[in-house]
This record gives C-alpha cells, structure tokens and sequence, in this order.
C-alpha cells in the first residue's frame, strides 16, 4: 500500500528535527499543538511510527522511561541524566561487534545492543553547587 506525503506528517519531523533533543511523542505532541492546535495526539504517534518505518526517525527505548524519537538514525550510545531525565548522544565510536565477545553460556544469538550511559548532566551538577 502507498502511503501519501500529508502535512501533520511533515510537521512532525520538522518538530523532532528542531528540538533534536531525543523528545517523547508528548513532548513532540506539546511543541506541535501551540502553533496547531487541530492537531490530535493520535495523528502524532501515528506519524511517529510512520516516520520511524520510513527510517527517517529512529525510535529509543529507554527502561524505566518514555520511547523517546531521535533525528539521528545511524547507531550511536546515549546518556541519561539521573536528575533531569533528559537524553544526550554520547560522542564515541559505535562497537559494532561487540556481541563477538560476549561470553554466553546460554545459547543466545544476539542480533544487536543497546548501551545507555547514566550520569547527571552540567545544567543538573550547576545546580547542586
């Protein structure tokens, strides 16, 4: 089935790529309903995971917290902040094959890795001084 370019779509990739900050689809949805307030929560996570089908965004799952859309789709590590929650890119090199030297006694085959990064961020150390 061909799926037609529409304008909600377009809005939100404008919206994750200007923010550009690892947004969750309420935040997207909060940026986008202040200039277009006839836009439903609905439309936007539809056009999230028609955007993350098309490989124009990626979608982060993050455990203990909200899926968060990023505008950078080749793999790369990301931190967390314990403080603030926020999400960065972490600016290291991606272990492609990194699952070659996992020791595994327990027959799995691993197809790929996620490693988040935890920490607290300058804004949330500038305040604790």
């Amino acid at each position: 089935m061909i799926r037609r370019k529409t304008i909600q779509c377009d809005l939100v990739l404008e919206t994750v790529n200007q923010l550009g900050c690892h947004a969750t689809a309420d935040e997207i949805y909060e940026t986008l309903i202040h200039e277009h307030p006839h836009i439903s929560k609905a439309t936007v996570y539809r056009n999230l995971q028609r955007l993350c089908e098309m490989g124009k965004i990626c979608k982060r799952e993050f455990p203990g917290g909200a899926d968060r859309y990023d505008h950078i789709c080749s793999e790369h590590y990301h931190a967390r902040c314990v403080k603030c929650g926020r999400v960065f890119d972490v600016d290291m090199e991606y272990m492609k094959d990194i699952e070659k030297s996992i020791r595994d006694a327990h027959g799995f085959l691993f197809t790929g890795h996620d490693i988040v990064f935890k920490g607290i961020c300058r804004d949330c150390s500038n305040k604790l001084l």
